[in-house]
């Protein structure tokens, strides 16, 4: 059942026995295991922000290439978290981009399934994409694609994007940061949008290369209810055209409950709660909370259904949407740095339990 109401400078920020690797695929045959694993008491405990600054719109194409912004809004991704990468260099992407598609090559040829056709070869592509990084403790973006040929496609047609991926760190946590060894980059977020063989290789060969571990990054309400608020206190400066929220509610059957509210009505109750003229552009999770049941008591007027007895699945508005999956899409690069904070956050405390 639906229910719809009108209305050139990148960030690279005791003895241990040595380890033998049948590959390498861009690493030393013979090389020491990584520290990170054995050293968690130096690390900085994470806690959870109970507030956070409002969303604030900026022209990123005024510090990063718009071409690579392109290339993050309107698509789909998956979303994993990633453990520190352990000697992993912003100055070695060309070696990189070599590595992986000789990796993806060799276990294709024994016998790994990759679902793209039939493929002549595959060219694989690390971009550096500078401008993301909001502190001198973030490290720059890595953006990932994957092209591929078909065996019987004519010479002169290009190479077909199969996959694509990134890995960001956007206003992480300064003091988990900075208690990280000295040899390891923290991009806890990784976003992907293609095949899974694909995913699964490009992970298998980040975990080989640089002894780390990924995870997917599923969502919870509470972010989603954070993202619905953060951006509907947005559309003063930039219309949002709707707020749509999705609930998933415990019946026999289960019930989906899709709820549509004029962004104009969204934003006076949001700033019911918090004022625009506010002098405070902190947030608190109690104005969240308030946001999202006075929203919920909206539709209890209507329909007589407790939104609250259920969970929030889904919530969307122009600027981007987020699915309890975790699955998201940046629809407006204006308040990109927003959304990114939100989930670089998410990604290192998934990362920490």
């Amino acid at each position: 059942m639906k229910v719809t109401l009108p209305d050139d400078a990148v960030n690279t920020p005791a003895s241990r026995p040595v380890t033998r690797r049948s590959k390498s695929y861009g690493r030393s045959c013979v090389e020491a295991p990584s520290y990170f694993w054995q050293t968690p008491g130096h690390l900085a405990v994470l806690k959870i922000p109970t507030s956070r600054g409002t969303a604030k719109s900026q022209t990123i194409t005024n510090k990063v290439d718009p071409e690579h912004i392109a290339l993050l809004v309107k698509n789909e991704w998956k979303l994993s978290y990633v453990t520190p990468l352990h000697h992993f260099r912003h100055t070695q992407l060309k070696s990189y981009s070599k590595h992986l598609s000789a990796f993806i090559v060799a276990e294709k040829q024994q016998g790994v399934a990759v679902e793209v056709g039939l493929e002549a070869g595959f060219k694989v592509t690390f971009i550096a994409v500078l401008g993301l990084a909001e502190t001198d403790e973030d490290a720059e973006t890595v953006f990932i694609q994957i092209q591929s040929k078909l065996v019987f496609a004519a010479v002169a047609d290009a190479p077909k994007v199969v996959w694509r991926g990134w890995l960001t760190c956007v206003n992480g946590d300064p003091e988990y940061l900075r208690s990280l060894p000295p040899d390891f980059v923290s991009l806890p977020l990784f976003c992907t949008s293609g095949p899974e063989s694909l995913t699964t290789l490009v992970k298998s060969w980040f975990e080989r290369a640089f002894d780390c571990n990924f995870g997917s990054l599923a969502l919870n309400s509470t972010t989603l209810n954070w993202l619905a608020a953060l951006w509907t206190g947005c559309h003063p400066t930039c219309n949002i055209r709707h707020l749509k929220l999705a609930w998933s509610l415990p019946t026999q059957p289960p019930l989906d409950v899709s709820y549509t509210v004029n962004p104009q009505d969204a934003w006076e109750l949001w700033n019911s709660i918090h004022p625009e003229e506010s002098t405070d552009d902190l947030i608190d999770i109690k104005e969240v909370q308030s946001f999202i049941n006075g929203l919920e008591t909206h539709f209890f007027r209507h329909f007589k259904i407790y939104l609250s007895a259920g969970t929030l699945v889904k919530v969307s508005t122009v600027l981007g949407s987020a699915h309890l999956d975790g699955k998201i899409k940046i629809g407006n690069s204006d308040y990109i740095t927003t959304l990114l904070t939100l989930l670089t956050e998410c990604a290192l405390l998934k990362m920490a339990t």
